[in-house]
């Protein structure tokens, strides 16, 4: 594999959790609770991109979608459903025997491989949508991975990127809250240095030569225990889709 942006320590956190990602009461709890925020975010956008009508029983049906940092298929599995050819890729190998055997499961084909972006690009592969969700803040070289991200869409492709913010807020929330309070992640899988801003991420995005077109917060409740999304409110976890002109 291609290694240029892969952080080891990251991929190795991952793959110590790998077999409880279908498990919606484990160390996966905060992304199961945030899936529903995710997917309507994404399908709501892959939709406007392409006209397609959610409506339809396949509204994706011959759109080549790749959720890079796919874990256990969270989000391949709709899509699939959705009618989208899905690729899922991930660096850490434990993550993919976990997300085949569940697709097979469900009756889904999905290609899972292991890899990273940047030898998918060096490959010449392109897709009409990457998925890229809480994967950049994990990376050794931010703009190296997006601009392999960039490389992997066909022109006029979206590119879905979710991330956490970078302040005072999402220290208290996303590293003391999630991993020492409430436990929902083990303690150190996230690094708040490694936190992106939504306006640093826009500029790195158009570095990679990406165009920004929409950036959103996913905002937890806690007196419901859900998650929503906010216009305004980007101040820990949130959402951009940007295309490839």
């Amino acid at each position: 594999m291609t290694t240029d942006t892969i952080d080891p320590s990251e991929i190795a956190k991952f793959e110590a959790m790998a077999a409880e990602w279908w498990d919606p009461a484990g160390k996966f709890k905060p992304l199961h609770m945030m899936n529903p925020v995710r997917l309507d975010y994404s399908t709501g956008q892959i939709a406007a991109e392409f006209d397609r009508d959610l409506s339809q029983s396949k509204p994706f049906e011959g759109l080549h979608i790749l959720d890079i940092g796919c874990g256990g298929g969270l989000l391949c599995e709709p899509m699939a459903r959705l009618g989208a050819t899905v690729v899922g890729v991930d660096a850490a190998p434990r993550n993919i025997p976990v997300a085949k055997i569940h697709a097979e499961q469900s009756g889904l084909d999905i290609d899972y491989r292991v890899g990273t972006a940047e030898a998918m690009a060096a490959a010449g592969e392109q897709f009409d949508v990457v998925l890229n969700m809480e994967v950049v803040e994990h990376v050794a070289d931010p703009l190296g991975y997006l601009t392999a991200c960039q490389q992997l869409l066909k022109p006029g492709g979206l590119h879905l990127c979710s991330t956490i913010n970078r302040n005072p807020k999402s220290f208290a929330m996303a590293i003391v809250g999630a991993e020492y309070v409430m436990r929902w992640l083990p303690k150190g899988t996230h690094e708040w240095n490694k936190f992106i801003t939504p306006d640093e991420l826009f500029a790195l995005l158009e570095q990679a030569g990406l165009t920004p077109v929409d950036r959103k917060g996913y905002v937890f409740n806690f007196l419901s225990f859900t998650w929503g999304m906010s216009d305004r409110d980007l101040s820990v976890n949130y959402v951009t889709a940007a295309t490839k002109p």
